[in-house]
């Protein structure tokens, strides 16, 4: 492996500065500006949610950020604290911390190693081969489901009030249950609604300015001046301290306890972040190696677990607004990560005056940027199961979670995979009359059968659930034709494997016909698969004058022979 092979296989982010183009700078800084304001309440909150000092939620942003800039493939993913992490996180680290808050953060820390070092040997041995499970359908149900669920949630931060749900449907109800009780607060209400008509204004007449910025630091100016800072929801003033390793006290026997629980983060944190990299890459006509992207998120969370931080992944609500502000690059994230720093070491308390209803109108007016009806409509007149494995991603997603809905996805993918190779399309070949070759006989019903002769074409692998259904479906289409049939030629071209239990459907099929004085040969078939059927012991039952190289000398000897 050359040099440049090996930095853009590990570390891309050097290869994307060196082919940095400055039209991207200001849009990639004016994201990163964007961004940092919610950054930073995401991250707090998510470190409390996990039990763990609000500190240690901007440590697993800043650190990852920086980190994913240099080892990661995708230029756009947002990375930090994770909602779905959260839960699972306090459940590994707090028991065995039992009260103690340092204790807690170390064993988040181990986490954090132990998961990424999963993550790392996994991308090694180039296990991210499940984002090869993400087909368009799946990718396209995802994002929608997320745009709902991103949206419902933040409808009662946008109107000033909070409700509890387990569910999406909970959430739902809950909110609209508030509503109708008069819940909703009418400042914060005002600064978040205003938000969402600045935002959609300033992207309407196609200004230079960012109508993030202008929303989220209106919002900040508003609420100071007016003095809402004790009557509306609001961000909070920064904890002091930087990143530095908080590893005291560990012993192996901790790294026993955590390490079945790092590898069921690993496999979350991977699903989500491997789904959404690949999503969000396709969106930017751009592709993504999901070993490549399993060894970054390992690598970027050993780093957060050595600087104080816990595991985290990719962030399906901060990538949406990332890429609404126009991010090119990870610089987006770097400088997102430069200005937390910065915010820490001389405004701590300007989030302070950040109302959360201005936060809720950014992440809404980026989460509806997913979504795409019209795909999904128009797929409907392309491919009805494909549409239904959309659809059914998109409720998993939405109704279920985000993981189990892509896994019910993949799991249906593979039954479309199976049934499709369980009825595979079948048909006649006959002659046509004006045009060479021979052809689908549903689509050219003015073909012709040559007298004597038909030709078979199966657009499938023969194996164990389908070999029955070729033997029958051969044995109908001689039964129907109506002349006397003396040989049947199989156009095996589409066929590209063949095993045992299909073997024996071929030998009672070729049983069957020769008791009825037909011969059975094959054209165009396969290398590897005509060895198989040698190796499978069929080498005297099908000879060398079994097989022919094309249809057309299939059909001539049938000729020659009269």
């Amino acid at each position: 492996m050359t040099r440049e092979s090996l930095t853009k296989s590990w570390l891309p982010g050097v290869d994307v500065a060196r082919t940095y183009q400055r039209s991207w700078l200001r849009t990639d800084i004016t994201a990163g500006i964007a961004l940092t304001a919610l950054l930073i309440p995401a991250g707090m909150g998510y470190a409390q949610a996990a039990g763990l000092p609000p500190e240690t939620g901007l440590y697993a942003t800043i650190v990852p950020l920086l980190v994913y800039a240099l080892v990661g493939p995708s230029k756009i993913l947002v990375l930090g604290p994770d909602s779905s992490l959260a839960p699972i996180i306090g459940a590994a680290v707090l028991p065995l911390a039992a009260g103690d808050p340092e204790r807690a953060v170390a064993l988040a820390g181990l986490l954090a190693i132990l998961m990424g070092a999963i993550l790392v040997l996994g991308g090694i041995l180039r296990l991210g081969f499940v984002t090869d499970l993400l087909s368009k359908p799946i990718r396209l149900g995802y994002l929608n489901g997320i745009a709902l669920v991103v949206v419902v949630s933040q409808i009662p931060k946008l109107l000033g009030f909070s409700v509890d749900g387990v569910n999406l449907i909970d959430e739902m109800r809950a909110t609209v249950s508030a509503i109708a009780g008069g819940e909703i607060d009418p400042s914060a209400a005002a600064i978040g609604i205003g938000g969402i008509a600045v935002i959609v204004a300033f992207k309407l007449f196609h200004s230079r300015i960012p109508g993030v910025l202008v929303a989220v630091f209106g919002a900040i100016a508003v609420a100071y001046f007016l003095g809402l800072d004790d009557d509306i929801p609001m961000v909070g003033a920064l904890p002091q301290g930087l990143p530095a390793p908080a590893l005291g006290g560990l012993q192996w026997s901790d790294v026993a306890e955590l390490i079945g629980p790092a590898a069921g983060i690993a496999l979350v944190a991977f699903a989500d972040t491997g789904v959404l990299s690949r999503t969000f890459a396709a969106r930017r006509g751009e592709s993504v190696d999901g070993s490549q992207e399993m060894r970054a998120i390992g690598t970027a969370n050993v780093a957060s677990g050595l600087l104080g931080g816990f595991p985290m992944s990719a962030s399906s609500s901060r990538t949406p607004v990332a890429e609404q502000n126009g991010a090119k690059t990870q610089l987006t994230g770097v400088v997102g990560a430069l200005l937390i720093v910065v915010f820490i070491l001389v405004a701590p308390g300007l989030t302070g005056y950040l109302p959360e209803a201005a936060l809720a109108a950014v992440v809404i007016v980026a989460a509806t940027s997913l979504v795409d009806i019209r795909s999904i409509v128009d797929m409907w007149s392309m491919s009805r199961v494909e549409t239904v494995l959309a659809i059914a991603a998109f409720l998993g997603v939405a109704l279920v979670g985000v993981l189990e809905g892509i896994v019910v996805a993949i799991a249906l993918s593979f039954v479309a995979v199976v049934v499709h190779a369980w009825r595979p399309y079948r048909t006649e070949l006959v002659a046509v009359p004006g045009i060479d070759g021979y052809h689908d006989i549903k689509r050219n019903p003015t073909g012709h059968r040559i007298p004597g002769l038909v030709i078979i074409r199966f657009d499938a692998q023969l194996f164990f659930a389908n070999g029955a259904i070729f033997d029958d479906y051969a044995r109908r289409v001689v039964a129907r034709s109506p002349e006397p049939v003396r040989w049947v030629i199989i156009a095996s071209e589409p066929m590209t494997g063949v095993d045992t239990t299909a073997m024996d459907e071929l030998v009672e099929l070729d049983q069957y016909l020769s008791g009825n004085g037909i011969e059975l040969v094959f054209a165009e078939m396969k290398d590897p698969v005509k060895d198989k059927l040698q190796r499978l012991g069929l080498g005297e039952r099908f000879g060398s004058d079994h097989f022919y190289p094309t249809l057309e000398t299939a059909v001539e000897a049938f000729e020659n022979r009269g």
